[in-house]
């Protein structure tokens, strides 16, 4: 059976495809190293729609609106050109109100397609281009740590690591944030406030990597500037081991947040990636693993949700459990001593 892969890894080499929404334009070259902040593609996008009433801009009736008409469908025009006009002693028209081009013109309305907002693709990691995807992007590769999370609020950016957590399910406040904090990247516990997200705007922060929340907080945290990583879900779940050790001794480091959104399709989570030096070149992380005895394996529902633990061995055929149902099982041996048998269903991989 294929396993659910999460990948927590203290040095790895990371391979990440940074493309633009629509086609536009590639602005760095293959071999260059760039910065998390620095734009690689840019282009237009999300053009808007404006409805033109003509008959009632003129003050005349829709049967007439033509013969004033000054502009044809495909035309371009400039905020303020005329559109429609003049008419009557008043020499009233219809202005473009911005810079376009006409879509639909009708007996009495045209609709105006304005010109779409700059749009600049940042790199969001430190790495070098190895690759380039005409009119949409760039492949990036960079080495470091990989710690990959649950939930991400779509923002990213980059700053030194700051470790605000003491233990996996310390509480992270807003009292416990400062103007010393200023760009950091913090690692914290359980969220327990929406205090803590207009907190960390005003000092502002680079980015908030935190075990939990709850699911109440949720379009706080969505709308909040500053990017949030949840490692664990939402409820109050302490962070797993594995990712505390390796974040908590990587203090003082520059970490990377993109805080994308899971894609259970692609494979994309949102994760932080903690700059490294390295000398020579690190495996990629692995994309698929069957479930094997001897694996670490982290518990995705309740009531362990969130423990880590290693398979002592997988049981053959179907488990009839006590809900009723019956699974494919595994027996883990939890970080705690405890013995549990659970559905591979339950279980991520951590590679």
């Amino acid at each position: 059976m294929e396993a659910s892969i999460r990948h927590i890894i203290p040095i790895t080499t990371i391979a990440r495809d940074r493309v633009l929404p629509k086609a536009g334009r590639v602005i760095v070259r293959k071999g260059q190293k760039v910065a998390p902040a620095d734009v690689v593609a840019e282009s237009i996008v999300a053009p808007a729609h404006i409805l033109l009433d003509i008959a009632r801009g003129l003050g005349v009736p829709a049967d007439q609106v033509g013969q004033y008409m000054q502009r044809r469908s495909g035309e371009q025009v400039e905020a303020d050109d005329i559109i429609a006009g003049p008419v009557g002693v008043g020499k009233r028209v219809v202005r473009a109100p911005k810079a376009g081009k006409v879509i639909i013109t009708d007996s009495e309305q045209v609709l105006l397609e304005t010109q779409g907002r700059p749009f600049e693709l940042r790199a969001g990691y430190s790495g070098v281009i190895t690759d380039l995807v005409p009119d949409r992007g760039v492949r990036i590769e960079t080495t470091g740590a990989l710690v990959q999370g649950v939930w991400g609020n779509g923002r990213m950016d980059a700053g030194v690591l700051t470790v605000l957590a003491s233990r996996p399910d310390e509480p992270l406040t807003s009292d416990r944030l400062d103007i010393s904090m200023r760009g950091a990247v913090v690692l914290g516990g359980i969220i327990t406030s929406t205090d803590v997200f207009s907190m960390a705007a005003e000092v502002p922060l680079r980015g908030i990597l935190a075990a939990s929340m709850p699911a109440e907080f949720l379009p706080v945290a969505s709308k909040c500037a500053v990017p949030i990583i949840l490692l664990e879900g939402f409820g109050q779940i302490p962070l797993n081991t594995a990712a505390y050790k390796l974040l908590s001794t990587s203090e003082r480091r520059e970490a990377m947040v993109v805080a994308d959104t899971w894609n259970p399709y692609t494979g994309a989570r949102p994760e932080v990636v903690i700059a490294l030096p390295t000398a020579g070149d690190q495996a990629y992380p692995i994309d698929s693993v069957s479930f094997r005895a001897g694996q670490t394996v982290r518990v995705v529902r309740s009531p362990q949700r969130g423990a880590v633990g290693l398979i002592h061995k997988l049981l053959p055929g179907k488990v009839f459990l006590a809900s009723g149902l019956s699974a494919v099982c595994a027996e883990i041996r939890l970080e705690n001593g405890e013995n549990v048998v659970l559905p591979l269903a339950n279980l991520e991989v951590l590679v």
